[in-house]
Order: structure tokens, then sequence, then C-alpha cells
């Protein structure tokens, strides 16, 4: 009976106890061996970020600023910005369910948008960069597949300090795209860049600004270049992050509260657009991203 009782409940089939013993005992080796699985499992589950969000005040706290602010950078001031979202709520639960909870959102936000730019957008620029996004995307599937929550909150860390840096050198002079011919190779190459980066963290907007930028396009044919490569990047990332598990019960229940305000931002932002001066809405954001970012390298290597 003890060795049955033993088998039944994982253990090993040799009993510990002496002959004629009614309660079975755990063998030393087999504590062993219950604490080796265990072990395994919880770094399983943090490999791959399946752990729950707290649906509590503090997840709120930020979720809705930051989703406010995401809409408002998507509706009024281009997408680049709207990634902040996700370094903030990273700060709050696992790297992965941060951008998890994002997504859909964003899908939403880049609904309201497609129909005002339906069409504007320079087709060999968006297609050039929509093709180069698919193995951008593939990398970054095997990044969270196989790396661990803090690998992934210093990506998303680096990435935002990166974005930071990357926008002042421009502001200051210190970064030029100067005009060039329109080359596929190159747009699919910036177009991985993208879509790797953008699948980290949703941040895709400054390596397709490489791109982009030097090819001297209209100010609506940029905005609507944007706004149909990031809707299409979206819509790439729905599966592969439904796969990895980053959309739970808890995400869903938290995408139903946040959508009104995922589009109430968006409505903000074509409000901004017109009487926020743009310069400070992005100094607003490179101090968000620089603490958050700062943090986020913090807590994945202390």
């Amino acid at each position: 009976m003890a060795g049955r009782t033993g088998r039944a409940a994982g253990l090993s089939h040799r009993p510990c106890q002496p002959r004629g013993h009614r309660r079975p005992v755990r063998c030393r080796g087999d504590l062993r061996q219950t604490r080796r699985h265990a072990g395994a499992a919880r770094r399983t589950g943090r490999r791959h970020g399946l752990t729950r969000v707290e649906l509590d005040a503090t997840f709120f706290a930020l979720a809705v600023p930051a989703v406010i602010f995401a809409g408002i950078s998507k509706g009024g001031f281009g997408s680049g910005a709207a990634f902040a979202a996700a370094p903030l709520l990273a700060l709050v639960v696992p790297p992965q369910l941060a951008v998890g909870v994002m997504l859909p959102l964003l899908m939403l936000m880049d609904i309201a948008n497609l129909r005002p730019y339906w069409r504007k957008w320079s087709w060999p620029d968006a297609r050039a960069l929509m093709i180069g996004m698919v193995p951008g995307v593939v990398l970054g599937v095997i990044l969270f597949r196989y790396t661990s929550d803090d690998a992934v909150r210093l990506a998303i860390g680096a990435i935002a300090l990166g974005f930071v840096a990357f926008q002042i050198g421009r502001g200051q002079g210190w970064i030029t795209v100067p005009p060039r011919p329109f080359s596929a190779n190159r747009a699919m190459g910036w177009g991985a860049v993208s879509g790797f980066t953008s699948f980290v963290s949703h941040a895709g907007g400054p390596p397709a600004a490489v791109h982009l930028l030097g090819q001297q396009l209209s100010k609506e044919a940029y905005q609507g270049t944007t706004v149909i490569i990031f809707w299409w990047v979206n819509v790439l990332k729905f599966f592969p992050y439904l796969a990895l598990g980053l959309f739970t019960r808890e995400t869903a229940v938290a995408n139903l509260i946040l959508a009104p305000v995922a589009l109430a931002g968006t409505f903000i932002g074509v409000w901004a657009h017109r009487v926020v001066p743009e310069v400070l809405f992005f100094r607003i954001t490179y101090v968000l991203l620089t603490i958050t970012g700062a943090k986020l390298i913090w807590d994945a290597l202390v």
C-alpha cells in the first residue's frame, strides 16, 4: 500500500518506512526530486511570462494614463511615442503581459486612425517595410520564447532609452537622415528592425522613421504610411502573442475596461494636435521613457 501511495503521489516507487507502517513518508530523494520539478516549473513560467496580471488599483493607476497617452500619440502626434505605454505597464506586471495588454488596444486605435488616412500612404515604401517586418516579428518570437522576463525588461528598457537618444539627436541636429533614392532592400532592412522592436515593446516607430524621413514624403503621406504599416505589424503580432500565452483572462478583462479609455485618448489626440505644442508633448514623452527605461534596466540587472 505504501508503495502504491508513493507512486500515485509522483514519488519514488521504493517505500522509505519500515514494513507495517500505515502513514507513508517521503524519502529525502523524493523531496529533492519534488523541489527540482517545482523549481523547473517556476523557471518555465518566468521564461514564458505565464503569470497573472493583478487588476488592482496600482495596475489601473498606471494603465489608464498610459493608454490615454498612447491614444493621444496615435491620434494627434504620430504613433512614434505610443509605445511609452508598454514600459509604464512593465513596471507593475510581467513585461510580456504588458505588451499583451497593449496590443488589442493599439489595434483598436489603428482602426480608428485608418479611415482618415485611407490610401494616403506611399505604397512602395509601405509595401517594402511591411515585407521586412515579417522576419523581424519572427526574431521577436524567438526572444520571447527562449529568454527570461529580465531579458525582456532589459530589451524594453534599452529600446526606450534608444528612442529618447534618437529623437533628441535628431532634434539637436546630431543625427541627420539625408534624402536618398528609394531602395526596396534598404526599406525591408529597416522594416525587419521595426518589426522586431515592435514585437518586443510596440516601438517600431524609430527604425521605420529612419527610412521614411529619407524619402521626403509629404506630412500626409508620411502619417498615412505609418498608419498602414503599424496596423499591419500589429495584426501580424496578434497570433504569435496568442500562441505565446500573452493573452489571458485578466488581460481580456483589462482590455474591455480600457477600450473606452483608448478611444477617448485617440479623440483627445486629434484635438490636442491643434492646441498642444508638439515640442511639449514629446518632452513629456522623453522624460517618461527615460525614467521607465532606466527603471526597467535596473530591475533586470539588479
